[in-house]
């Protein structure tokens, strides 16, 4: 019998205090509607507050990274 592998993302929290630093996450791309962007296209989350965060053909990025790096991709969701 074949495995299925889940792709997963993890993330770290971080707490000021009792309150957790990540206010939200928003998924962007769904199976249903892929949404690619382009390097000059990537959204700046809550005026730069936030973080992008993009699949690319040189692995998962930041919007910022992405940026530095020239490369467009699937936006995977928003994180503020």
């Amino acid at each position: 019998m074949e495995e299925r592998r889940l792709k997963k993302i993890k993330l770290k929290l971080k707490y000021d205090g009792k309150r957790g630093i990540i206010e939200g996450i928003r998924r962007v791309s769904t199976p249903g509607l892929r949404r690619y962007v382009a390097a000059t296209e990537i959204p700046r989350v809550r005026g730069g507050l936030g973080t992008a965060i993009i699949s690319t053909s040189r692995g998962i990025m930041t919007g910022t990274q992405a940026r530095r790096s020239n490369v467009g991709g699937e936006l995977l969701c928003y994180v503020w």
